[in-house]
């Protein structure tokens, strides 16, 4: 397991947290059947970074494959 500690202005964090929080609750309604279970700032973007692993490990992947079209949105090939 490897440690990635990243910088993000406070904005960014609020809009986390809020994200988290919804997210939270929507795996309240779904009796804990989501992906990822209840969300956190750190937790939510560990799921992101899994998917954005997943470019590379499982392109295929609706996961991967959704986020390469991010990646090529933002300019970069993948």
């Amino acid at each position: 397991m490897k440690r990635i500690t990243i910088e993000v202005s406070d904005g960014t964090f609020a809009a986390l947290r809020e994200l988290a929080s919804a997210c939270s609750e929507a795996d309240k309604f779904r009796q804990g059947f989501t992906s990822h279970g209840k969300l956190t700032p750190a937790r939510l973007l560990a799921m992101l970074a899994e998917d954005a692993g997943m470019v590379i490990t499982r392109p295929g992947s609706w996961e991967g494959a959704n986020m390469a079209q991010v990646f090529v949105s933002h300019g970069y090939e993948v």
